[in-house]
């Protein structure tokens, strides 16, 4: 069962190998509701991950204030570069 072949446009990034690599990628949806669609498919997995666990923790919030941090930091560096 666990050999059991997976297809290649169903085949996550790290279980791809070197060779497979650009045939996998032209399979990718890069259309504006496919990225919006794996973009709502990260976030769920955020979400059941870090924020909605039985025994939470400060992690999943601190990670979402630090990317705020850098965002907000690369946003306004030529301004604080002056």
């Amino acid at each position: 069962m666990a050999d059991r072949l997976v297809p290649l446009k169903d085949t996550r990034l790290l279980d791809v190998k070197l060779g497979q690599l650009p045939s996998w990628i032209a399979m990718r949806d890069f259309t504006p509701s496919g990225l919006t669609g794996a973009v709502r498919r990260g976030y769920v997995r955020y979400l059941n991950k870090y924020i909605s666990v039985k025994k939470g923790g400060i992690g999943g919030i601190s990670m979402v204030l630090f990317g705020y941090v850098v965002v907000s930091y690369i946003w306004n560096y030529h301004h604080l570069s002056k």
